[in-house]
């Protein structure tokens, strides 16, 4: 497809490019390569098999001086007992090591290699290779992996790509003591001098890691985006490929696509049939976007989860391919990797010259810091205004670099002394150009800087004092020296202070560095991690990230909102750090986590009682309370759900997170208009609807944590039958059927007192009405809530009589809801602005809100 801009060409030029272009593809298309060495070798066999086309002969057939296996033993076994493999051919015959040994082979050129092991133990005779193997293997002596056990019964494949300097390549198996070592099929298979750049960009530094091109690398894993698996006979340099399905966080979220693999054209400069075969660009994952134009602006996120083995640094391979655009510009989208943007607003077409289904890749080194035990990718949609809401990916290589020790340092590996010398001609000629270049981008930065100075900027600045006196005039500062250095304190009038500025370091030395291990919590605004301070205070530590647009109010909000706020029932704000243009709150610890967690969470906790369940909802309820009625103005929160309700060492409940408060109507308003911003399942309908935003927006928010509470359950569940989807909606039509039993959580249903559970049922059946009006306030549903306590463990005069609240006047009529909601993560934060749907009924309102899978 050419260009729009090569349109005007005369017909003759015009011609003549098409026929370069064509000739340039069809060279393309007919070259194969053909690895210089390529030895297949079956072990424990002089039998020879043909997998895949190729072929593979027993290692019985090597010269001696090849096999240095003293004490070797040859096992084999039935072909059906290695049905289950990919390529059973491979695992029928195994050579066993008792003490250490080795495989020599010839390399006639030298350069990167597929050294491939084959692994799938079984018994034979008195060996069992399940049981009694753990072992090292070194190349070259340096080690692969040592101590390497086999999982009984599974076909596994170890995949290494080394840069290979010398003309023979020595495999070594060394058996642990007592133990056993054993190999069923090698390959030692030459690679494209290209399919490993020297440079990648560091996650989370922007500087380029520089000696790829001699780093020993492990595949951990290899994905087509989309369907098919992709096995080694429809790949020229024989890997498998594997669907992407089982490692994404919501397949609800994606779109497969797909393409005739022909219609993929590789471009010289850019990916190639080595780099990754047509199959896997001809098909993607796509953020999904099909079905009913949504009213919502929320930024979902395609999230892939994979483990990776820790303390090693990771060079991450993206493959891009745009066969879902039907123009070759328009589309932008964000790729991360863990916390970090790694491309921003990326636009395939500016790497392809605005041409569609050319491939191409991208590299990146994630540190070993970062890299703890799982790494997640995840594309999500540009946040520039022109860009269209979408993103894909096609395949990724996740591959952990053997040895290494930490990314920011070139790796040291030998290099022949022609390219020192080239490399030391360059940089002596380059240097002149470098400093004309540097003096020219300063001139650039000097200029942008005036620019910039003269208009006001969305991204993120350090947070001064003076910025925060300029939001609140009702708070004084001072400046104080708490042990830690020179911090700030932001003092209320009253002298009571109330947060401070805290050192990055100390931030830093209290996570242990922001240790992966540290991290108790994870949302939009960034992770959370569990930190000491040097006085043994316990702290949580919510570090920002960019990846939302939200993330810099929200830090001012929080900040603004909880150093004027005191409540037993408030999650207290310690500190915070604006250095480095870091966004960090350091709140207090609270230790059992979120009340969501207790509830049906993944940590196996033993299920609250409802006493303790009764005394979580009140310390809630006495939170918000204090926020609706607690000043002149109230406050509302705008995101209450069990994940914001922590609880201490005791189970006393506390609110947290008021990234999304907000101030509440003048004396004579209301209501407060603005956009809607909260979570899915929680969300007020009637606030949906209308952006009139009232403390009962919070009452019915809260109202959907009391069924929580009540069902220990999700808000949110797209496993379960559609009409169960949704919570609130299941919930309430049970209760209108008198089916409370049936909903309660049954692990606790036969403590609670009918008396006890019909007042908590019934007060959150009137959180839930559809209309503000008709909801009870805090104060009622907190008296609601005690009463419930009292029914329960008995009041001191013995009484078990219910006083019910007076009924609400209804202004309107109660609209039938009929509809349910598609899937979608409970913990979305969603943002909109809508138009006037105040004739929108409950369900027609969820509708909107999030996609229905039938619909699409």
């Amino acid at each position: 497809m050419l260009s729009p801009k090569f349109r005007t060409m005369p017909p003759l030029l015009d011609m003549l490019l098409l026929l370069l272009v064509a000739s340039t593809l069809l060279g393309a298309a007919s070259s194969a390569f053909t690895p210089a060495d390529n030895h297949l070798i079956l072990c424990g066999t002089s039998a020879s098999a043909t997998v895949a086309g190729r072929t593979f002969v027993g290692d019985g057939q090597l010269p001696a001086k090849s096999l240095a296996a003293p004490q070797s033993i040859q096992a084999n076994t039935s072909l059906a007992s290695v049905a289950g493999a990919d390529e059973p051919a491979l695992y029928q015959s195994a050579r066993i090591f008792t003490a250490p040994a080795s495989y020599a082979f010839a390399v006639k050129q030298p350069g990167r290699h597929f050294v491939r092991l084959h692994f799938f133990p079984f018994k034979y005779q008195s060996y069992d290779m399940a049981a009694a193997a753990a072992f090292r293997v070194t190349v070259q002596g340096a080690v692969l992996f040592d101590g390497y056990t086999p999982k009984n019964g599974t076909a596994a494949l170890r995949e290494f790509s080394l840069h290979v300097t010398g003309g023979t390549l020595v495999i070594a198996f060394t058996p642990t003591t007592g133990n056993l070592a054993f190999v069923n099929a090698i390959e030692v298979v030459s690679l494209p001098d290209d399919l490993i750049a020297d440079t990648a960009t560091t996650v989370g530094r922007a500087i380029q890691y520089a000696g790829l091109s001699t780093q020993a690398l492990e595949t951990v894993h290899r994905i087509n985006m989309g369907t098919p698996k992709i096995t080694p006979g429809n790949d020229m340099l024989w890997r498998t490929w594997l669907p992407d399905q089982s490692f994404q966080l919501d397949g609800n979220l994606t779109e497969h696509r797909d393409a005739t693999p022909s219609t993929v054209h590789y471009k010289p400069g850019l990916a190639s049939d080595s780099t990754a075969p047509r199959g896997v660009y001809a098909t993607a994952t796509e953020l999904s976007t099909s079905g009913e134009p949504s009213t919502i602006s929320a930024q979902f996120n395609i999230t892939w989860r994979f483990n990776a083995p820790a303390g090693s640094d990771y060079l991450l391979r993206f493959h891009f391919c745009d066969i879902v655009s039907k123009a070759a510009t328009g589309m932008a989208f964000n790729v991360y990797v863990g916390g970090w943007l790694v491309l921003p607003n990326y636009e395939i077409s500016q790497d392809t010259l605005n041409a569609l289904a050319v491939p191409v890749y991208k590299d990146f080194v994630l540190g070993a810091k970062d890299a703890t035990g799982l790494i997640t990718v995840s594309i999500g949609p540009s946040t520039l205004g022109n860009a269209l809401p979408d993103g894909f990916l096609n395949g990724l290589e996740i591959m952990r670099m053997v040895g290494s020790a930490g990314a920011g340092a070139a790796a040291v590996s030998p290099r022949s002394s022609k390219v020192k010398i080239g490399i030391i001609a360059v940089s002596a000629i380059g240097g002149v150009t470098l400093a004309m270049a540097l003096g020219f981008i300063a001139f650039r930065i000097l200029r942008r800087r005036k620019t910039s100075e003269k208009k006001p900027s969305d991204t993120w600045s350090p947070f001064s004092a003076s910025a925060l006196g300029s939001r609140s005039r009702s708070r004084s500062f001072s400046s104080k020296n708490n042990g830690v250095g020179n911090t700030v304190i932001l003092g209320q009038k009253n002298g009571a202070s109330a947060a401070y500025r805290i050192p990055f370091a100390v931030l830093q030395e209290a996570t242990g560095g922001f240790d992966e291990g540290m991290v108790i919590g994870e949302g939009g605004f960034g992770k959370v991690y569990k930190g000491t301070m040097r006085d043994e205070t316990m702290v949580a530590v919510k570090r920002g990230n960019r990846r939302t647009q939200q993330g810099i109010h929200e830090f001012h909000t929080e900040i603004e909102m909880l150093s004027r706020l005191r409540h037993r029932h408030l999650v207290s704000l310690i500190g915070y750090c604006d250095e480095r243009n870091e966004m960090i709150l350091v709140y207090e610890y609270m230790a059992m986590g979120t009340l969501r967690s207790h509830l049906y969470g993944t940590d196996d906790l033993p299920p609250l009682s409802w006493k303790q369940r009764l005394e979580a909802c009140i310390g809630a309820a006495r939170g918000l309370h204090y926020l609706h009625t607690g000043s002149a103005k109230a406050i509302i929160h705008r995101d209450v759900k069990s994940a914001n309700i922590l609880l201490d060492e005791i189970l006393m409940a506390k609110v947290a997170d008021f990234g999304l408060s907000k101030n509440g109507p003048e004396l004579d308003k209301t209501h407060v208009s603005t956009k809607v911003k909260g979570s899915f399942g929680y969300l007020d309908p009637e606030y949906f609807r209308r952006q009139m935003l009232t403390e009962k927006s919070d009452v019915y928010s809260f109202g959907v944590v009391l069924l929580e509470v009540l069902c220990a359950r999700t808000v949110i569940d797209p496993t379960l039958p559609r009409e169960m989807v949704c919570l609130a909606e299941w919930a309430m039509q049970q209760l209108k059927k008198g089916k409370l039993d049936q909903i309660v959580d049954q692990r606790i249903a036969g403590t609670i007192r009918p008396e006890s559970l019909k007042k908590f049922a019934d007060t959150a059946e009137k959180c839930l009405a559809e209309y503000g009006v008709e909801r009870p306030t805090m104060g009622d549903v907190l008296w609601c809530l005690e009463f419930a306590l009292q029914l329960q463990v008995g009041s001191s005069d013995g009484s078990d009589t219910e006083t019910a609240l007076p009924p609400l006047p209804r202004t309107t009529p109660q609209v039938q809801r009929s509809q349910s909601i598609a899937s979608v993560a409970t913990d979305t934060v969603m943002t909109t602005n809508l138009g006037d749907l105040e004739e929108m009924s409950l369900s027609g309102v969820f509708s909107k809100m999030i996609k229905s899978d039938e619909v699409r």
